[in-house]
């Protein structure tokens, strides 16, 4: 059924040629193997064999079902250009597409990878020369990914683009380093003004040359104090460098990878307020930096093992591999291969035949395997970089040492095969027992995410104190780790029996904690979600009624797989000693 949409007439106008349409702007489109037509905003336009295909997001629905479309599948009669005095886009995804200008007709917005670029990512740090013209500007958007500058404001003073190093990426794309740039720039203005005059008295004593020369610098700056705000804002974006980087995934139950960023040109970060930024407090901080290139996805198709699955999000693999049609991956020790033929060459030659590291868990065909990101980095960042495939809300970053990846694998006569893992500090400051979390997709929907969720909580006992997983959790995550507190917090409250005078049970917040390792704000959020928290008589009483009891019934029947704690051989370490690193 076709969906309709009613736009305000201010902003919506008719369209009359795809040919009109920028990135930003917004109409309904057709979406994939449906017969809707929901909102959709065009992110990228390329040209393959003289048609303009579109790369759009659907307002309102997930990420990882952006796609590619023809015009056919466009609908112009409706169309919501981004305004001229801001970006419109963004208002209801909480994301704003940047402004990009292609300085050849047919440019490819192709997205591609941090990884291969970071070599160059130094040299294409952008240099404005002063008093550039006013409609070209610089864009580095097509020679390297490590900084990607909008053009198209004007050329504007080096000493204005010397300063956009030092500002966090995070503050460059939710406005706050701007805002905090154009204060500095104000600034730095005002003590220029206030030394022109003693720039004067010295003039006499220069070269005719050199006066010409200061004289014009003089101008320049006095030029600059005369402009508008809002030229300052346009000269400004010209001139800020967007340091790329892969944004993704699932935070806490549908998966997610380490934070922080790879280091960009080598200067430090610092704070708004001036400061140098303090160290990460936990193991993957959400950085949301959604741009033109990690919002598209750039991997077609990935061959793991047997499955072929086609990937929801960008991940910063090589950009030579992301070319291709098809990235082979080893399911043994996750090594990435352009074709069928390097892959059946490494195999010849690789000897792993499960994850590396310690096996820790065996029941059945079930399989865990504890790897050390400090002792295996290669396959842990392997690792990272198949999961961030599917994962949007975390920052992929390389530093893998203050991890530990727990890999759950089946056994077949083959080896051990991959099914999930999730990750967890070493040292976690937040009582975090879960950083990352990750289902594959061919494994998805048969009971593999809470056996993940449950062999977490299971570490945590064997450590003796409650977890949680790593905030923000994701759409899919939260859904995950509801279902799984809800049916513990039952089981434990059900399975409760009255006292021998016949009273009623009682059971304590804090008991809950002791007997299921879940923290204690997890525990009350969830029995406020289910509506069982009552306040009767000056104290809370919990009420279970029969349909919820039936209901716990039928779903812990369809939980076939559980973990068996006797199975697990694990002693914890201290990680507080630098030793045992």
């Amino acid at each position: 059924m076709k969906t309709k949409y009613e736009f305000d007439d201010d902003v919506a106008s008719i369209c009359e040629s795809t040919a009109a349409l920028t990135e930003g702007c917004r109409l309904s489109v057709r979406m994939h193997k449906t017969d809707d037509w929901p909102l959709a905003e065009i992110v990228s336009i390329k040209e393959l064999d003289g048609r303009r295909q579109f790369y759009v997001h659907y307002v309102d629905f997930n990420k990882r079902l952006d796609e590619w479309v023809n015009e056919d599948d466009l609908d112009t009669r409706k169309v919501q250009f981004p305004r001229r005095d801001g970006p419109q886009t963004g208002t209801s995804t909480g994301v704003t597409t940047p402004k990009r200008h292609h300085s050849l007709a047919g440019s490819v917005s192709r997205p591609t990878s941090p990884q291969s670029q970071s070599q160059s990512q130094s040299q294409s740090l952008p240099h404005h020369p002063g008093g550039g013209g006013g409609g070209g500007g610089s864009n580095s958007s097509s020679s390297a990914v490590g900084s990607i500058a909008s053009g198209g404001g004007g050329g504007g003073s080096s000493m204005g683009s010397g300063s956009n190093n030092n500002r966090s990426d995070a503050d460059l794309v939710n406005g706050n380093g701007l805002a905090a740039a154009l204060q500095k720039r104000i600034n730095r203005r005002r003590k220029v003004h206030a030394g022109t005059s003693a720039a004067a008295h010295h003039l006499q004593t220069l070269q005719p040359q050199q006066q010409q020369q200061l004289q014009s610098q003089q101008q320049q700056l006095l030029s600059q104090q005369q402009q508008t705000p809002q030229q300052m804002q346009q000269q400004q974006q010209a001139q800020t460098p967007l340091h790329v980087t892969g944004d993704g995934g699932i935070g806490g139950g549908g998966g997610g990878l380490m934070s922080t960023t790879p280091g960009g040109g080598g200067n430090e970060d610092v704070s708004q307020d001036g400061k140098i930024a303090t160290p990460r407090q936990s193991g993957s901080m959400v950085t949301h930096q959604d741009d033109v290139v990690t919002r598209m996805k750039n991997v077609e198709m990935i061959e793991l093992g047997r499955h072929r699955i086609k990937p929801w999000y960008f991940s910063p693999y090589p950009q030579e591999l992301c070319q291709e049609s098809c990235i082979y991956i080893c399911e043994f020790c996750l090594k990435y291969c352009k074709s069928r033929k390097c892959l059946e060459r490494h195999l010849s030659k690789c000897n792993l035949r499960h994850p590396p590291g310690n096996e820790i868990y065996r029941k059945h065909t079930i399989s865990f395997f504890e790897i050390d990101g400090r002792k295996n980095k290669v396959y842990a960042q392997n690792l990272c970089l198949l999961a961030k495939l599917f994962l949007d809300h975390k920052t992929l970053y390389y530093d893998t040492d203050p991890f530990l990846f727990y890999i759950m694998t089946e056994f077949d006569s083959r080896g051990f095969h991959i099914v999930g893992y999730f990750s967890k500090e070493k040292e976690s400051t937040e009582d975090y027992n879960v950083a990352c979390i990750l289902t594959m997709p061919p494994y998805q929907r048969k009971g593999y995410g809470k056996l993940l969720i449950e062999f977490s909580y299971e570490l945590s006992k064997f450590e003796g104190k409650t977890g949680s997983p790593e905030k923000p959790l994701s759409d899919l995550g939260l859904l995950s780790y509801r279902s799984y507190w809800a049916q513990t917090i039952l089981e434990i409250l059900i399975s409760q029996n009255p006292s021998t005078d016949g009273e009623k049970p009682t059971i304590t917040i804090n008991d809950i904690c002791e007997c299921t390792s879940i923290k204690k704000e997890d525990v009350i959020s969830t029995l406020q979600n289910l509506n069982l928290i009552n306040y009767y008589k000056g104290q809370y009483i919990v009420c279970i009624n029969r349909d919820t009891i039936e209901q716990h019934h039928r779903a812990m029947q369809k939980r076939k797989i559980r973990i068996d704690s006797k199975c697990l051989h694990w002693t914890p370490k201290d990680w507080s000693k630098r030793s045992k690193w």
